[in-house]
């Protein structure tokens, strides 16, 4: 059984209340700090504190998302926001004060504070006490989202389905099938469009509002500071959409001509684009969510032991909610357990090769949170997107060389491998239009629900629409961009995942040319947490940090010539 580290600092049966959480932060902040090596002691007994509330927070999060009409589980998770985090950030930012204005600040080791000091100086920054209820009611705000779309479910065949389970019959060979299917999934979804519209307006409204409060004019130039984008800009992101416009969405529309010409058919509408053009049911890579978690501990065993015994060791201790059910929110994700040192890994399976890889992606966030558990201090295992995300990418090229657990004849192999890799191409437009209308979104933050409706349809029509024909689907089409759960629960997070996954695509050439000294680089750049800046994680990894456009069209080259090479 996986056990937490014995605390040395905060009593090791601390109940989270506010009357026994705030002596510790009153301690904290009265300490006399004489030497560095008192400091570097404050600091550790801070991230201890920290660590435990993360934890507690964390299962809070999770329980409520496994089962969203649980009011007591809800409260739980709200009590959290309400009563405690609003507590926390203004003596959190007094705690940063004494941090750098501590005189033995400078006699720390640079080189391994340097991304830290970095950090709390930008909190500090960007702090303001009239955002503390306004972040509260954020958090409380956007669970509504969980709580509306994990109640979404339709009737298919006289049975009631999630969306995620009715989801497989979009693949049905049979066009009648995936159409009825898609359309039943739609007009459930446009139900609670107006619900959704105005639990938006409401979200933009308070977070414009956070970002006026920091002297910003607008909350997207707030957000590059507040996620620690020092590496790259909003223009890079531009031209990085641009990039994905032109040496992209080309190589997927051929593939969508290749599509609708293998299928017969005169034009793809939205229920084409899942169904294998092989004429053959879609792949079914296990039949339950134990098999999946089984085949998975194989699958990362036959790559390296140690990281199969990883997630062995998260099923032995209950750390998977992998099935789809009513009331279960939608999505996926890897939690990690900031004191215990292991992950919660959630998602909702429908026993498709999409599971297969959520599972390996949230696997190789799993292997992150391993790596990481021992670093020294808490806030040296929050790495920024750009790297947790390149962790889960990453695993999910690097195991397909192992997919043969999953799958038992090497036609359906084949089949697998070539789907995932014209996913990893198609990841790179979606991302690039969630991204370009979040943009738009918080730079006209007066807009209105059909402002948005109308700006989506240009973005996405920029980047192929899915390389559909959406002729007599107009309210479909304008509402697609709320099945997106980030853009409601996390903004902002999304471009990342497009870097992200050129570094996937380059850590797998690595690991295509010279498995061993990939995957050893891989698991050296996951080791470092984030106490070295986001460059130099990548180089470690060896790769690049780069999202221009040369590297754009090399990286899809790539692609391009290993899907021609399944044939």
């Amino acid at each position: 059984m996986i056990t937490k580290k014995p605390r040395t600092y905060i009593p090791q049966e601390l109940n989270i209340t506010w009357e026994n959480l705030a002596p510790l932060f009153t301690e904290l902040q009265n300490r006399e700090i004489k030497s560095t090596i008192e400091l570097e002691q404050w600091l550790k007994d801070r991230s201890e504190l920290e660590a435990a509330l993360e934890e507690d927070f964390a299962w809070r999060y999770i329980k409520m998302s496994c089962d969203t009409a649980n009011d007591e589980l809800v409260k739980n998770f709200q009590y959290f926001a309400t009563e405690i985090e609003p507590k926390i950030s203004p003596l959190s930012n007094e705690l940063n004060k004494k941090f750098v204005e501590s005189p033995f600040m400078d006699d720390l080791d640079k080189e391994k504070y340097f991304v830290y000091s970095r950090a709390i100086k930008k909190a500090l920054e960007l702090y303001r006490d009239e955002n503390i209820e306004l972040f509260t009611e954020l958090q409380v705000k956007q669970q509504k989202y969980q709580s509306i779309t994990g109640a979404m479910s339709v009737e298919l065949n006289g049975q009631e389905y999630t969306l995620e389970q009715a989801s497989i019959f979009i693949k049905d060979l049979n066009r009648e099938v995936r159409e009825h299917a898609w359309k039943t999934i739609q007009q459930r979804r446009l139900v609670d469009k107006d619900d959704l519209n105005i639990l938006f307006d409401e979200l933009i409204r308070l977070r414009n509002q956070v970002a006026l409060n920091a002297g910003f004019e607008n909350y997207r130039d707030y957000m590059f500071q507040a996620l620690g984008r020092f590496d790259y800009t909003p223009q890079d992101c531009y031209d990085f959409a641009n990039a994905i416009e032109k040496e992209i969405v080309p190589i997927l529309k051929e593939q969508a001509e290749t599509r609708r010409e293998a299928l017969g058919l005169e034009t793809l509408k939205p229920w084409d684009l899942e169904v294998s053009v092989s004429g053959k049911p879609a792949l079914k890579p296990f039949s339950n969510g134990e098999e999946l978690i089984d085949k998975s501990i194989a699958c990362f065993n036959a790559i390296d032991e140690k990281l199969g015994s990883k997630l062995a060791t998260m099923k032995a201790n209950n750390l998977f909610d992998v099935e789809s059910r009513k009331g279960k929110a939608p999505g996926g994700y890897n939690y990690p357990l900031a004191e215990t040192g292991a992950p919660f890994i959630f998602m909702n399976s429908a026993n498709s090769l999409r599971d297969l890889t959520t599972m390996v992606h949230e696997g190789g966030h799993a292997i992150h949170t391993f790596l990481t558990a021992n670093l020294e201090l808490n806030d040296f295992k929050h790495c920024p997107s750009e790297v947790a995300e390149l962790a889960s990418m990453s695993m999910e090229l690097i195991s397909m060389d192992k997919w043969d657990v999953y799958f038992d004849n090497e036609e359906d192999l084949k089949r697998a491998k070539k789907e995932q890799l014209a996913d990893v191409l198609k990841t790179l437009p979606w991302v690039a239009v969630i991204d370009q209308f979040q943009h738009w979104i918080y730079t006209n933050p007066n807009h209105t629900a059909a402002d948005r409706e109308e700006t989506f349809k240009q973005i996405y029509s920029r980047f192929g629409a899915g390389f559909a024909d959406w002729t007599d689907l107009e309210q479909q089409f304008g509402n697609v961009w709320q099945k997106q759960l980030h853009l409601f629960e996390v903004p902002f997070y999304y471009i990342e995942y497009a870097i992200a996954q050129l570094g996937a695509i380059a850590v797998w050439k690595n690991y295509k040319e010279n498995p061993e000294k990939a995957l050893a680089q891989y698991l050296e750049a996951l080791s470092l947490g984030y106490t070295r800046p986001i460059n130099e994680i990548y180089e470690t990894a060896g790769i690049k940090f780069d999202f221009g456009a040369e590297y754009v069209e090399e990286l899809a080259g790539f692609v391009k010539s290993e899907l021609e090479k399944l044939g």
